[in-house]
């Protein structure tokens, strides 16, 4: 199955400079807005004040969400929490906190919409478990990077583990920029999230790669330029395809997954969209402008016959 109806030979590598200038005006805009405003980090993070709630009834968690946001409790998270009737609800951390008072307030507004609600629990989540997690996040984003490019220039050349190691980092950053920007939570699902990307441009940047060696060893008379872009043009339609799919499913999750999935889907979204772009204009252009020729990807050959070397 094809996303094409006819073989595309679309000059990829010619324009790539130009899309350099894209990445690096997104890049330096990415790091200037994490510099200048920062991640607001959600409750994991940061810690707070964690209540449990039992209703009567199913609990309607949007409406839950609503009430605390219209009573001034900005930035509640709000989920079930075992079951259905059971709301978990967590705070971010206020100064002069009084925990009693806090939860009897939060208590007061739900209960003006469901009277029969109870409050099983208060408990505070200190900021030393929030700095635990965000270190322990940093350092599994480092061992995959790590590991990427071990295992590609492994599997292919440690010129195209550049480019895959390049483009990893290039999909998280724009990510992280778009949250600082826009000022939304950023919790352990958008970390969740931003691995997830890293995974999948990954994936992407390594069927690319496998059909530029193949490539190479086919066109020996291509240039490099003429034979990456063959490999990209013949990996595109399956690239659309996979993109467009797992688009389909994380759009259903940013419309219909509500507040709790909203920054896990919307990273996913701005991933599978910079991810694909990466796969081609990040790792695949790195590798040409690194001087990558059918050479770097042929087995080593011995200098002498065996014949030779026999007595």
């Amino acid at each position: 199955m094809e996303f094409f109806h006819k073989k595309t030979s679309f000059p990829f590598m010619a324009t790539r400079k130009r899309w350099y200038v894209v990445s690096a005006i997104l890049i330096v805009g990415s790091l200037l807005a994490l510099a200048v405003r920062g991640l607001n980090f959600g409750i994991d993070f940061t810690g707070g004040v964690v209540m449990e709630f039992s209703f009567p009834q199913a609990a309607d968690l949007e409406k839950v969400r609503s009430d605390l946001e219209k009573a001034g409790f900005g930035g509640a998270a709000v989920q079930s929490f075992g079951t259905a009737s059971e709301v978990l609800v967590r705070l971010l951390p206020q100064e002069n906190l009084d925990v009693n008072r806090l939860g009897q307030s939060v208590l007061a507004t739900i209960q003006g919409a469901e009277p029969g609600v109870e409050l099983r629990r208060t408990e505070v989540v200190g900021p030393q478990v929030g700095q635990e997690l965000a270190e322990k996040g940093a350092l599994a984003v480092l061992f995959t990077f790590l590991l990427i490019l071990a295992y590609v220039a492994f599997r292919f050349q440690w010129k195209l583990g550049v480019g895959a190691i390049v483009a990893a980092l290039h999909d998280p950053i724009i990510i992280l920029g778009f949250f600082a920007v826009t000022g939304m939570t950023f919790d352990l699902p958008a970390l969740a999230a931003i691995l997830a990307v890293i995974g999948y441009s990954l994936n992407d940047t390594v069927v690319v790669f496998d059909r530029i060696r193949e490539r190479f060893l086919s066109m020996r008379k291509g240039t490099s330029d003429q034979v990456i872009d063959a490999a990209v043009n013949e990996t595109l339609s399956r690239t659309l395809m996979t993109s467009l799919t797992t688009m389909i499913t994380v759009i259903a999750l940013l419309v219909f997954g509500g507040e709790i999935l909203r920054g896990f889907s919307t990273a996913l979204t701005i991933g599978i969209v910079v991810g694909t772009y990466s796969s081609i204009y990040i790792a695949s252009a790195l590798a040409l402008d690194l001087k990558l020729t059918a050479r770097d990807l042929m087995p080593v050959q011995r200098d002498k016959d065996v014949v030779d070397e026999m007595p």
